[in-house]
């Protein structure tokens, strides 16, 4: 078999999770042996892919993932206990599986002699900054333990690349959303608890005044840059490149999308606006998004019904 054919072996921690199911299911449609690892993997586990191996394990197990990651050619660590006002009011625990699952993660892909890990990092490391778009050479100011907790992921990365000889990059996401997300539960991502009150016609909670911007990016778009950042020989030594759509909606617009009645709550402790400048992802990458929001919301109207 000529190296070109040889089938390479990618790992996906969290890999029942949104972002690392539609993950799991692109990297087995091309071609790779997948295998992934989910602590609990109930929600998805009906809809992962066929092809992918199960392991579940919890990613602080480092013995345990050090065996499933040995002889894998990346590792895609999209493992994380999401959601900004869960971390608020659990900070002691997801610490330990944001922060000490991490280190665990890169400390097995390098004893298992991983060739690169990608660390899935997150836009909430830029907190409140007074200039946008955001871009990697601004200083971090994370205003909650989410955000901080995927920035410090970030730091162990490059130390890991320098120390360890390990190749990583670090994506940072900005407000994903597409199909496979979950529109339950207090602390569900806007777009899908927006499109579950729109299908069960009740009214949509906006949380503030809804001037708050954010930048959504389509999972399919976050799914492409992994495949990039897995491949390119642009990175590998800890850079950060910001994974987003680079257009920046008020909360208020995006649930006008979705129509029907607005009720607000009081703000949550979160950053007012966010954008990113995606122009590090295109240089190294040859990333650009490529799903609009308008084209993504329709899509997610029609997959849940909603008229």
């Amino acid at each position: 078999m000529s190296a070109s054919n040889v089938v390479k072996k990618a790992v996906v921690t969290g890999g029942a999770g949104f972002i690392g199911s539609n993950l799991s299911h692109a990297l087995v449609a091309a071609g790779w042996e997948t295998h992934i690892i989910d602590i609990d993997p109930s929600f998805r586990k009906d809809t992962l892919p066929k092809e992918a191996t199960l392991h579940v394990l919890d990613v602080r197990s480092t013995d345990a993932i050090q065996s499933v990651m040995e002889g894998a050619d990346v590792v895609f660590h999209t493992a994380a206990v999401p959601r900004v006002p869960y971390s608020i009011e659990h900070p002691v625990e997801t610490t330990d599986q944001n922060v000490t699952g991490t280190v665990s993660a890169l400390t097995a892909a390098a004893r298992g002699k991983v060739r690169r890990f990608i660390y899935s990092a997150s836009g909430s490391a830029y907190g409140e900054q007074t200039v946008l778009p955001l871009s990697e050479s601004m200083e971090a100011n994370p205003v909650n333990p989410y955000g901080l907790q995927k920035y410090v992921g970030e730091l162990f990365a490059k130390l890991w690349s320098s120390t360890y000889g390990i190749e990583t990059v670090s994506l940072r996401y900005f407000n994903v959303y597409g199909p496979g997300m979950d529109p339950n539960g207090a602390y569900a991502l806007a777009i899908g608890k927006f499109a579950l009150a729109r299908k069960n016609n009740e009214p949509i909670t906006i949380f503030g005044d809804g001037t708050v911007t954010r930048d959504f990016t389509h999972v399919s778009d976050v799914v492409r840059a992994n495949l990039l950042a897995a491949e390119s020989p642009n990175v590998g030594k800890g850079e950060v490149l910001n994974i987003g759509a680079g257009r920046q909606t008020s909360v208020k617009a995006l649930a006008d999308m979705f129509g029907g009645e607005i009720v607000y709550a009081p703000p949550r402790i979160e950053a007012h606006d966010s954008l990113a400048d995606n122009s590090k992802a295109k240089k190294l990458l040859g990333w650009e998004p490529q799903v609009t929001l308008e084209d993504g919301i329709a899509a997610l109207k029609k997959e849940m019904g909603i008229t």
